[in-house]
Formats: structure tokens, C-alpha cells, sequence
């Protein structure tokens, strides 16, 4: 067993970090926000107290990840864990959250699966069009309306730049997986433009710990295709035109511990959004947004039945299950006299699905909000900054009006005070409320949405010294829900279970430390440790797949003078449980996996040429991600245990020649 010891070195460990989007002199680490209200919104609700992390990506191409995901595994407070590697539905606890509390949009297009709530978006992400990613911890709801409960996982794709540049990055591992990916950008005129496309392919691995020999696929691959453009049209330099689209195409393996022969999600994936942005004093901005996002898949399965010859096919190539999710939004930021400024929104959604594998009745929802928001600006002080505003929401037969108050407060100039609270929703999703399959839970078209309170509240500092600053920040979390949507299985009438809103509050406390530091221009380090207790009312158990605690560190060497440089990270993840029926209650946490990584510039000074090595999971640790399940043995006697696998021991060589 890992003991306390691994996180200890997880906290002494540090990374061409957190801080360093906030506070590195290395241009490449500096975060430039878009002119855009919308594009600055994650950075501006961190100026009024909200707890916000940025994902470079610089740390991304360091890390060699393939996939968001894995991108993402650095950022401190966020336990991520793809269940069976890249483009694969992961485990996400945020601050204590369940995966569902947390929403994902790219470039503010919200992508998060309405059929499915716990169904995250990864699989269709590949991390080489990141740009950054901006991680707001803590209830969002004021503006990112349902499943931003527990924050947002904003994706910046490539931007804009006056220049003509680019980059073309190619890789393979040692399981026989192949990236390749680029991107151009520049403008003429009025004109500016971004395109961008990548490749991923791999045989994959064996996903599960256990599989029976009926299980004839044993390898979990995927195959994705992604391409996206972004034309901006500057009317004058005050009013701009944004238009963007993005095209994924998938084959994922979706197998099982048992009787799998061919089974397959193919996915269709496109993106689309046109934004007009006037920016044109401080009196009044705005933007009009539209959105379109369409999610198709075909699904196929067969299985080797024991004593059946041929495969069965139980759904055929074509089965089909995906969705549409269009809208628009607008927001408008008024500054009309001194001290405040006003902002005032709306968003419209429309939502329709279908699923003929697991069987879904009514699949159609409309979302109507209303958005005020009241800042104070630096004309009544330049060392604090508050905000206040409200939310209605609209959808259905369920309405919701949430708040949110925020506040920063600069001690100092090494000592500041933030805070962040109010309430957040969580809507049912489709599956919940009009389920049909027999093979599964049953909806419940009565449920109501979701509340939770929220508290996150933060004191942080830094500190120069002798060529080294030094950042820290101390977090404490707390969050209450009440009418916590969850399936009943002591109901007789509905065996497999029937969805229901649990009377019990549900309560999340925890908290959490962050250490970055810049030792000269070569040396950055970045630490982190979360602690959570997530209990239902009256238990003294830690809710399933919710890590009570879990640490992240690494170090990285970068000098600007040298055409080389490496890194190293280390996860640890303490207790985590997840119960299954006959096997009870099992912990599959407190294990600890290292990366490691290295870079050299083949041109030296020019750094336009650049060859890179990392080795994921150096040490080969064998490690549950999603916990356990179970499954029917082949010979009938009864049922095994297995657990999902983590990303064996991989070692990933790339190139990359920038433009």
C-alpha cells in the first residue's frame, strides 16, 4: 500500500506550472485573452474571486498528451481519470464533485452530453488544438448555467495572431499508437484565420484486469480524425465577426470484461459557432452568439455467447444513438457611471436526442435564462473587486433562480483574499427523466433539478526571492445539495431501479494547497494536495469514485539559454471505493504513478525544430481508474471481479518543426 509518504513527494515536486500562466516572464507560458467579453469571461470571474487554473500549452506538448484528459491530469484540485486511456469517458471529481457536476465547453460552446449526464466529452478531444484550458473550480452556474456545479472546463482552441506561423508534430508510442497533427494561422488585411486537423490511431490495450476467454476482443483502439478553422472579420478595430468549425470523426472500441466480439461507437462530431463582438468602449460592450453542436454516433455489437457457434448480434453496424444541442446568447457589459458596471444576458438552448440502444422516450428540452450580473471597478478601489448577480432558468416544466457573490481583496502585494459563493443547479438529463429500457433504471419525468449550496474561499501570496518567486494558495471548499437526482433500487415495482431525488442532503468539505515556484529561468516547480470528504446525510462513508485525497508534483529543467530541457510529475491517489453488488464495498485507490519527459531543439538557438521523449507510468504501476466492476464467469458458476486499467508503462518519441 502507498503510504503518506507518496504524497509528501507529490508536494515536493514541481512543474512549469499553474503560477506560471499567471506570473512566468517565459513568453510562452503568458496567457493573452481574446478582446471578446465572452472570451475573457473565465479570466474576469477570476478577478472577482473565482478560483481558476490555466493549462498552457507549453505543459501540454511537455506532457505528451494525446488526448484533454490526459492534459488535464496537472491541474491541481481536479481528479481526472480516462477509464481505459486516451479518447475514453473518464472519472471526474472536482472539489469533491461526481463527474456530471462539472461542464465542459470549447470555446465556450458547451459539449456535455444531455442524454447522459455522467457521459464526459473527451473522447471526441484531442489536446492538439488546445490553446490553453481554463479550469474554474467551485459553483459557475451564474453564467454557464446546469452542470457547472462544481465548475467549468473551458477548452481555448488556437488562436488569432497578425503573423503567419504554425507547427506540424507527428509521434509514436510502444503500442504501436500514431499522432500526427498541425496547425496554421495568420491574416491579410481584415482577414484573420486559423486551421487546424490531427490524426490519432492506436491498437490500444487491455482495458480491464480480468477478461474471460469469451472476451475475443481484448485490445481497447481508437481511431479519430479531427479538423476545425476560425475566420475573424474586423468590421473596424471596435466590431469583429467570429466565425469557427470543428469536425471530429471517431472509431472507438467500447468493450467488455466478457462475450465481446466487435463492439464500436463510430462518431460524428461537429461544432459550429458565429459571434459578433463590439468592444468598443469602456461605456458599453457586447456579443451575440450562435451555436451549433451535433453528436451522432453508430454503434455495432456482437458477442461470442458460451455454446452458441457464430457471434450473436445484438445491436447491428448503424445502431444509432446522438443529439443536437443549438442555440444562441447574448451579453451586454455596461459601465454608465462610476464604481459599477452591469451585465445583462440571455441564453436560449434547444436540446433533442435519440438512443435505440438504451431506450429513451421524450428526448426534446428547451432552456431559457435571464443573466444579471452588478461589479464594482478600480474607480472605488484598485485593491478590491466584488460582484454580485442572479440567474433565472427556464426549461419545461422546471424553473430555477440561482445567485452568486464573489470578492477579491489585495492585502497586499504578496497577500490577497478571495471568495466565491451562492448557488448552483444541475437539471435532470434525459436518460433520468424518460428512460424506458427494461434492461435498465427507469425514468422519472417528476424529477426536479438539482441545488446546491457552494463556499470555495481562498488566501494566497507570493514571494522574490534571490531569482526565485515563490506562489502559494490555500483553498477550503464546501458544497450542500439538496434533491441529489440518484437511481432507487429498493423500489419492488421497479427491479432495475427507478431515478429519484434523494431526501438526504448530500455534503462536500474539503480543502486544498497549491505551491508553484520559479527558480530562476530554468527551474519551475508545482505542487499540489486535495483533501475531500463527500458523505451522504447521517453516513460516515466516503461517497463512491470521490478520492478522500490525492497530490500532484512535478519539476521541470527549461533553460532559455539551452536547447534542451526535462521533466518529471508524480500522481498520487489515496482512498477511493466503489461498491458492487456481491462483492461489497472495495478501495482501488492509494497507488502512485510517475511520467517522465524530455525535449532537445535539433537547430539550437532557433528552436523551430524540436524532438521529444516522454515515458508514461515509468514504473509500470498496475492502477484502477474507474473502480470495479463485475461480470458473469463463462462457465455460469457465478461472477469475477475486475477493474478498469490504467495507461500501462508507454513511451511516446515525437517531432515537431514550427513555421
Amino acid at each position: 500500500m502507498i503510504s503518506r509518504t507518496a504524497a509528501a513527494v507529490a508536494l515536493g515536486l514541481g512543474c512549469a506550472g499553474h503560477a506560471l500562466a499567471e506570473n512566468a516572464d517565459d513568453g510562452e507560458n503568458i496567457v493573452v485573452t481574446g478582446q471578446s467579453i465572452e472570451e475573457e469571461l473565465p479570466q474576469q470571474l477570476s478577478r472577482y474571486g473565482s478560483d481558476i487554473e490555466t493549462l498552457s500549452e507549453t505543459q501540454v506538448r511537455d506532457r505528451g498528451a494525446v488526448d484533454v484528459a490526459t492534459a488535464l491530469d496537472t491541474v491541481p484540485g481536479l481528479y481526472i481519470k480516462p477509464g481505459s486511456g486516451p479518447f475514453s469517458y473518464v472519472d471526474i471529481s472536482l472539489q469533491g464533485s461526481r463527474t456530471q457536476d462539472v461542464l465542459w465547453t470549447v470555446d465556450g460552446i458547451r459539449i456535455n452530453n444531455r442524454l447522459y449526464g455522467s457521459t464526459s466529452p473527451n473522447d471526441t478531444l484531442p489536446a492538439s488544438m488546445i490553446e490553453r484550458v481554463e479550469v474554474l473550480k467551485g459553483g459557475e452556474s451564474l453564467f454557464y448555467g446546469t452542470q457547472a456545479a462544481a465548475g467549468v472546463i473551458n477548452v481555448v482552441t488556437r488562436s488569432f495572431t497578425d503573423d503567419f506561423n504554425g507547427q506540424v508534430n507527428g509521434s509514436v508510442d510502444s503500442r504501436a499508437g500514431t499522432n500526427l497533427d498541425g496547425y496554421a494561422r495568420g491574416s491579410a488585411g481584415r482577414h484573420k484565420f486559423v486551421v487546424y486537423a490531427s490524426r490519432n490511431h492506436a491498437e490500444g490495450y487491455r482495458p480491464y484486469s480480468e477478461m474471460q476467454p469469451s472476451a475475443s476482443d481484448r485490445r481497447r483502439g481508437y481511431r479519430l480524425w479531427s479538423i476545425g478553422g476560425k475566420y475573424q472579420y474586423d468590421f473596424t478595430s471596435d466590431l469583429r465577426l467570429n466565425l469557427q468549425y470543428q469536425h471530429t470523426q471517431a472509431k472507438l472500441d467500447n468493450l467488455s470484461a466478457v462475450y465481446v466480439n466487435k463492439s464500436r461507437n463510430d462518431r460524428n462530431e461537429e461544432i459550429a459557432s458565429a459571434r459578433l463582438d463590439y468592444t468598443g468602449n469602456d461605456a458599453v460592450q457586447f456579443f451575440l452568439k450562435g451555436y451549433f453542436h451535433d453528436w451522432k454516433t453508430a454503434y455495432v455489437q456482437l458477442l461470442n455467447i458460451p455454446g452458441v457457434s457464430e457471434p450473436v448480434t445484438v445491436y447491428p453496424p448503424g445502431t444509432f444513438w446522438g443529439y443536437q444541442d443549438y442555440g444562441g446568447s447574448a451579453l451586454i457589459k455596461l459601465h454608465l457611471h462610476r464604481g459599477l458596471e452591469y451585465l445583462f444576458g440571455y441564453d436560449f438552448q434547444t436540446f433533442n436526442g435519440r438512443d435505440d440502444v438504451l431506450l429513451i422516450g421524450k428526448l426534446d428540452e428547451k432552456v431559457h435564462a435571464g443573466i444579471f450580473q452588478v461589479r464594482t471597478t478600480d474607480e472605488i478601489s484598485r485593491r478590491a473587486h466584488f460582484s454580485a448577480g442572479l440567474r433565472y432558468n427556464k426549461t419545461g416544466g422546471a424553473k430555477k433562480t440561482i445567485w452568486n457573490v464573489s470578492g477579491r481583496y489585495d492585502i497586499g502585494a504578496a497577500l490577497y483574499a478571495e471568495a466565491n459563493g451562492g448557488t448552483s443547479f444541475l437539471l435532470p438529463d434525459a436518460s433520468s427523466l424518460y428512460g424506458i429500457d427494461p434492461c435498465c433504471e427507469v425514468g422519472n419525468p417528476n424529477l426536479k433539478p438539482e441545488q446546491s449550496l457552494n463556499l470555495n474561499a481562498t488566501i494566497g501570496g507570493g514571494a522574490h526571492l534571490s531569482g526565485a518567486t515563490i506562489d502559494w494558495k490555500l483553498t477550503g471548499f464546501t458544497r450542500r445539495i439538496t434533491d441529489l437526482i440518484d437511481a432507487d433500487y429498493d423500489n419492488p415495482a421497479y427491479p432495475n431501479g427507478i431515478y429519484v431525488n434523494v431526501p438526504e442532503k448530500v455534503t462536500v468539505r474539503g480543502a486544498e494547497l497549491v505551491l508553484d515556484a520559479s527558480l530562476g529561468e530554468a527551474w519551475h516547480m508545482s505542487a499540489s494536495y486535495t483533501y475531500t470528504r463527500s458523505r451522504n446525510a447521517g453516513s460516515s462513508l466516503q461517497r463512491d469514485r470521490t478520492p478522500k485525497q490525492f497530490a500532484k508534483g512535478s519539476i521541470a529543467y527549461d533553460p532559455s539559454d539551452r536547447p534542451f530541457g526535462a521533466n518529471v510529475a508524480i500522481n498520487w491517489v489515496g482512498d477511493a471505493w466503489s461498491t458492487i453488488s456481491g462483492f461489497g464495498r472495495r478501495n482501488y485507490g492509494n497507488y502512485a504513478v510517475v511520467d517522465l519527459g524530455a525535449h532537445v531543439y535539433l537547430d539550437g538557438a532557433a528552436r523551430r525544430h524540436r524532438a521529444g521523449l516522454t515515458l508514461e507510468n515509468a514504473f509500470d504501476k498496475d492502477y484502477a481508474t474507474r473502480g470495479y466492476g463485475s461480470a458473469p464467469l463463462d462457465d455460469g458458476s457465478g461472477r469475477f471481479l475486475y477493474h478498469y486499467r490504467g495507461v500501462p508503462r508507454t513511451l511516446r518519441v515525437s517531432y515537431g518543426v514550427s513555421f
